[in-house]
């Protein structure tokens, strides 16, 4: 589970009376039977749905749902959220698998730099040549 932003589950309901399925909002397109109608989305479907976003909007990048995934975890702690919650967040047993997903940004680079600053700005240190 995702904690989704407002205007995303206003686009998603919006999508869900266009598309309405009973349970699901994105369900197996590839349903042959019945039962499989009931079924949702899978990891192909995803990818190639992706791929048609990404040809739509004119990205050239190569990304998956995967580099999403790990983007939307750097973006996260770039805006303050603590790892744990992360962890969490993302249903990782273990935290040293969300660490993984964390890389050193220029906005973590800037934010360490100024932790660091105000850790000694207060210290009053001369320095004397001799």
């Amino acid at each position: 589970m995702v904690p989704i932003p407002d205007p995303t589950l206003i686009a998603l309901r919006r999508y869900w009376k266009t598309h309405r399925h009973p349970t699901l909002i994105f369900p197996s397109t590839q349903a042959k039977s019945q039962a499989e109608i009931q079924t949702p989305m899978d990891k192909g479907s995803v990818q190639k749905a992706l791929k048609r976003v990404l040809q739509d909007c004119g990205i050239h990048k190569r990304i998956s749902p995967h580099s999403l995934r790990h983007c939307f975890a750097t973006h996260l702690l770039e805006q303050g959220l603590d790892l744990r919650s992360l962890q969490q967040l993302l249903g990782h047993a273990n935290l040293n698998t969300t660490a993984r997903y964390t890389q050193l940004t220029k906005v973590k680079q800037r934010d360490m730099s100024h932790a660091i600053n105000k850790l000694t700005d207060k210290l009053n240190i001369t320095w004397s040549e001799t």
